[in-house]
Order: C-alpha cells, then structure tokens, then sequence
C-alpha cells in the first residue's frame, strides 16, 4: 500500500517530476496500474499543453513521442503510413520540429531507450527503426545523422505548415512513409519469428498475422489492457504463464523485458504453445483448434469455451461435435466479447493474404 501510495503521490506532484515518472514494478498486481498510470500522466502533463481536442496518446498501431516539456510531438500512425511532427513552440517553430523529425527518424529498433513515458530525448543508437520506411528528398533511405538533419531541414524550410488550435498555434510537417513500409517492419523480425515458430512447433505465418493484427509491426506498441510490445502481451496473463510453466522463471516479464522484440515474439509464441499443448489440448480437429487458440489468445481460454457452454467439461464436448466451420460460426458471432469475433475474423485474413503472397513471391 505504501508503494501505490508513493505512485500516485508522484502521479499528482505535477511539475516537480515531470521529467521522472514512476517505474514499472514487477508485482502482477501493479504491472497493469502502473502501465495505466503512466499512460494516464503522460496524457495529463500533454493535455496541459495541447489540450483535448489535440491530444494523441502512443496505443497499439501508433508511436506517439512528446518532447521539449511536452509542448513537441513525433506521431506515427502505423495503419496509414504517415508521420506527423508538430509543436506548440512560438519562440523556436522550427528547431523544436526539425530535432523532433531527426529523433523520429533515427530511434532505434529497439525500444528499451525510446523514453515513451516522459519528454526526454530518445536516445540514438543502433541500427534506425525506420530506415527504409522513409526515403528523404533524392529518394535515399535514411541511416546516418547528416542525412536525417539534411532532410529534416527540407522539410522545415518547404514543407511546414501551421494551424490553430484551442490553445493557440501548432506548426506541423507530415512525411509520408514508403508504400511497403508495412512489408519492411516484417523482415526486421523475419529471423525472430522464424526462429520462434520452430522453437514451439507454430507456424510462421500465425505468428505474423498475430503481430500484424496486435500491432502493425510496431515493437512500441502499448495499451491500457497493460499490454506491450509486437505481440501485446500482458505480463500478468500470458506473461506469468510463459515464466511459470515454460521457462520456469519466478514472477512475470518487465516492460523492458516485453518491449525487447526477440523477448517479445518468444513470449507472444510460446503463450500459442501453451494454449495448444495444456489449455486447449482436448480439442480435437486441427483446424478447430487453430479457431480456438487465435480466439483464446485475445479473449483467454475461458470466452472460448463459454462460447459454447457455461460449463467447460460440456462446452469442451459440444465443441468437438461442431465441424471446424461451425466452430468458425460460433467464435465469430457468439463469443461473449465481440471484440474476440472481429479478432478471429482479421487473423485469419491476414493468415490468407500472408500465404498468397508467399505463394506469388
């Protein structure tokens, strides 16, 4: 109690600490109200500054990165393409932006020195996340500091735009990322997911439709379920079941563990292992018991079965009665969650354009 206590005490000191949020602790019982409460602070001390109407929060398929006391903004929205780098700044409207578009430009794959959580600067080491998904002005990709400012001033100098806004005047750029930035996201983690999917007897092209439909390919990714990372996984659920019962770890997974990509695949993948192996291993037809751990991953093991019955033995015989595409039917129109439906709909839709693609390769 005491440590919550000293969380939000911090959480309401306002200025004092903006520039330190709290830590994450590794309780399962905090993991989920810290993630909230740092979302929920980032927010209040933008918000301050943007206002409602303006404000933009990092979720699942968007980077969202507040620098300079929260008054500039880096936001990438991963579904369209776009980059978006705008401040609030009057007295420096273009050197606010111009640093903010060569942080975005150059922030490394790996998100453990992204600083998500406060204004601070993203630290610039690496192999650049984004190289390839953004070409500058002669159509170059970008890896290198003296490029990203060359193009970064391009950009200022042709290319700024302003609009007002309730609490006053933002001036903004939008680049638009290449048209297979989409693709280029998924062979940085070709590797990793390969070597996942043989690891715990998947297959490679669930793991990818997992990412694509949880994130987008974006290794920021977060949200208030408390989830992380390209698979999303939440460390109290999934995470704790993978320490526990596969790597017979004590405890559940940090975000920076979860933010690590090859931590995070490996987890997102060996949760799939789980399910197939100990949750859902009375389910009979393959195909069926594909439906239901795509389905269980999303919306638990539990809405699976109580799709089909409230008690599990029942449910669990009722389901292996059903065809695989009654098993189908019934996960996409009477899941308790409809969140779940539409879920086990996309999945398996990217799963199709994955392999046709594969096969026109």
């Amino acid at each position: 109690m005491k440590k919550a206590f000293l969380i939000s005490a911090l959480l309401l000191s306002g200025c004092a600490y903006h520039k330190n949020p709290p830590e994450t602790p590794t309780s399962s019982h905090n993991q989920q109200q810290v993630i909230n409460q740092l979302l929920n602070y980032v927010a209040g001390q933008a918000k301050e500054k943007w206002g409602e109407d303006e404000f933009v929060q990092a979720g699942k398929h968007r980077y969202v990165k507040y620098l300079d006391g929260y008054r500039t903004r880096a936001h990438i929205d991963f579904d369209r393409g776009k980059i978006y780098v705008s401040t609030l700044s009057q007295r420096n409207p273009k050197e606010h932006p111009q640093k903010a578009i060569v942080q975005t430009l150059l922030m490394p794959a790996d998100p453990e020195h992204a600083e998500l959580f406060s204004d601070k600067e993203v630290v610039l080491k690496g192999k650049p996340f984004l190289l390839g998904q953004v070409l500058d002005h002669d159509g170059k990709p970008i890896e290198w500091q003296w490029r990203a400012n060359r193009y970064a001033n391009h950009l200022i100098n042709t290319q700024l735009n302003t609009k007002p806004i309730k609490n006053g005047k933002a001036y903004y750029v939008e680049i638009t990322m290449t048209k297979d930035h989409l693709q280029q996201r998924e062979y940085q983690y070709a590797e990793l997911i390969q070597n996942a999917a043989k690891r715990y007897g998947l297959s490679e092209d669930l793991i990818y439709s997992i990412i694509k439909t949880e994130s987008s390919f974006n290794p920021y990714a977060v949200s208030h379920a408390g989830a992380y990372g390209l698979m999303q996984v939440i460390p109290k659920t999934a995470g704790a079941d993978v320490f526990n019962l596969v790597k017979n770890k004590p405890g559940i997974p940090t975000k920076e563990y979860l933010f690590d990509p090859a931590n995070n695949i490996d987890t997102g993948a060996a949760y799939f292992y789980i399910l197939k192996n100990r949750y859902l291993r009375d389910v009979k037809h393959p195909t069926s018991l594909h439906f239901s751990m795509i389905s269980a991953y999303n919306g638990g093991t539990g809405g699976v079965l109580a799709t089909f019955d409230k008690d599990r033995k029942r449910a669990m015989t009722k389901l292996n009665q059903m065809a695989p595409k009654q098993v189908y039917t019934a996960l996409t129109t009477q899941h308790p969650k409809d969140e779940a439906r539409r879920y086990l709909q996309k999945v398996l839709y990217f799963q199709k354009d994955f392999n046709e693609n594969v096969l026109t390769k």
